[in-house]
C-alpha cells in the first residue's frame, strides 16, 4: 500500500535541509513552497538581533492559506486518522489574523472548564513555535481538564530556540523550520 503523500515530501525536505542546512533548500512540495514564499522576515524586530517571521501574508493570500491548512490537515489525517475530537488554538491567531509582537508583562491562556470531557483527544495548533511557552501552557491547561493532547503543530518553528523540547513527550510537527 502506498504511503500517504506527505511522508515522502517530508523525507525529501529533511534530506534537502540536511544537505543545505536550512528549510529553504529545494523542497519538492509546490504547496509548501507557496507557503514559504509568503513568510516575511523583518530583521532587528522587535529588538536588534531578532529576525521576526511574519505569517500574515500567508493568511491574506487565499492560495497560500489554503495550502497551509491542507498540508497541516493531511499531516493530521495521516498521523491520527479520525481520532481527533478537537483542535485547540490560541484566540489571537483566530480573531486577529496574524499576531504581531507586542510588549507584554504576562500572557495567560484560558479555557472554559466544561469545554472538554475527560479523555477527549486534542491537537494544539499555533502559528509559530519559538520557546514553546504558549504551547506548553496550552498542554498543561488541557491536561487539567484531563484531555489527551495527541500532538502540537505549527506553521513555523524557530529551531534555535528549542521550543519542541519544552513540549516533550507530546509529539510536535511544523511545516517550516528556521534557525
Amino acid at each position: 500500500m502506498p504511503r500517504p503523500s506527505w511522508r515522502p515530501r517530508q523525507s525529501l525536505r529533511r534530506r534537502a535541509r540536511a544537505a543545505a542546512g536550512s528549510s529553504h533548500a529545494a523542497m519538492a512540495d509546490p504547496e509548501l513552497q507557496l507557503v514559504e514564499r509568503r513568510i516575511r522576515s523583518f530583521p532587528d524586530f522587535p529588538t536588534p538581533g531578532v529576525l521576526f517571521r511574519d505569517i500574515s501574508p500567508v493568511l491574506k493570500d487565499p492560495a497560500s492559506f489554503r495550502a497551509a491548512i491542507g498540508l497541516l490537515a493531511r499531516h493530521l489525517k495521516a498521523t491520527h486518522g479520525g481520532r481527533i475530537d478537537y483542535i485547540a488554538g490560541e484566540c489571537r491567531v483566530a480573531a486577529s489574523g496574524a499576531p504581531l509582537p507586542a510588549r507584554v508583562q504576562r500572557a495567560e491562556l484560558e479555557i472554559q472548564k466544561d469545554a472538554l470531557e475527560p479523555g477527549q483527544r486534542v491537537v494544539v495548533v499555533d502559528d509559530l513555535l519559538a520557546t514553546g511557552g504558549t504551547m506548553h501552557a496550552a498542554c498543561e491547561l488541557l491536561g487539567r481538564l484531563q484531555a489527551e493532547v495527541l500532538e502540537c503543530v505549527s506553521l513555523v518553528e524557530l529551531t534555535s530556540l528549542k521550543g519542541r523540547e519544552k513540549l516533550a513527550p507530546v509529539p510536535f510537527f511544523s511545516l517550516l523550520q528556521y534557525e
